[in-house]
């Protein structure tokens, strides 16, 4: 497969595209400007993971054009890219992709994320700091309206919740508590009407003992549910609440 213009490991070392909390591209630490042409078309690309066809490339990225229009579009994006941009790509006469070595901050958080969520295996240390949570913590690029990044935004919401959620469980069983609130709170403030992130939190604090927590977490997530949409929590959440208050009367009945 021919390549239109070779790409070199020493022209895109340390070369990174960011995608989660705000779109950045960082050349050897400094921070590179390009345009919004350019911007688009690199976070298309920083989306896959492979070869893309140069046709769907301009479809995607110039849809109310004509093919003719849409590809010359893409010609002239590819052109008048800044050079170290330009070396990160490899093109050929009917696909496009970013070379291996350039680092994506979305793949490496999804990649974490799929780690966190596969049960019975052993993460690594890494997997479980401080860090971690906020890998998993930012939007994939807010603001952004284009319908093919509202779709990539959706999956990533999704996954990145039940990484949170599982992430919270895993620090649970070794009993870091404070850093297993953190990643539930994350989940939280990522979907304050989702559930699961509020009984995931719920669980840390009935594991650390602090079953009053557990109730006042509970009550918030109520009023909510009451004041954003007219509905109650589900009976399991309920069913869970049920049960604290049971074994705090048991806990204080006379012998």
């Amino acid at each position: 497969m021919a390549v239109e213009v070779a790409t070199t490991q020493a022209m895109t070392r340390g070369l990174r595209v960011a995608l989660l909390g705000e779109f950045r591209i960082v050349d050897r630490d400094a921070e590179v400007h390009i345009s919004g042409g350019s911007q688009r078309l690199l976070a298309f690309l920083a989306l896959h993971s492979s070869w893309v066809k140069r046709a769907l490339v301009a479809g995607t990225l110039w849809p109310d054009t004509s093919d003719g229009r849409a590809h010359a579009s893409l010609r002239s994006t590819l052109s008048r890219m800044e050079r170290p941009i330009r070396a990160a790509l490899e093109v050929t006469q009917v696909q496009v992709r970013l070379a291996a070595d350039v680092s994506v901050d979305l793949a490496t958080s999804r990649a974490l994320a799929q780690r966190l969520l596969t049960t019975n295996t052993l993460v690594n240390e890494a997997d479980l700091n401080p860090a971690a949570i906020v890998a998993l913590s930012s939007d994939l690029l807010p603001d952004w309206y284009d319908d093919w990044v509202l779709l990539e935004v959706e999956d990533w919401r999704q996954l990145r919740l039940h990484a949170l959620e599982a992430l919270a469980e895993r620090l649970v069983a070794r009993r870091r508590f404070v850093d297993a609130a953190r990643a539930a709170l994350a989940a939280v403030r990522a979907d304050s009407l989702r559930e699961s992130p509020h009984a995931t939190l719920m669980r840390v604090h009935l594991a650390e003992g602090n079953r009053s927590e557990a109730i006042r977490e509970f009550a918030r997530y109520q009023d909510l549910l009451s004041a954003e949409l007219g509905i109650k929590p589900s009976p399991a959440l309920r069913a869970l609440v049920s049960g604290i208050e049971r074994s705090g009367a048991q806990a204080v009945t006379p012998r």
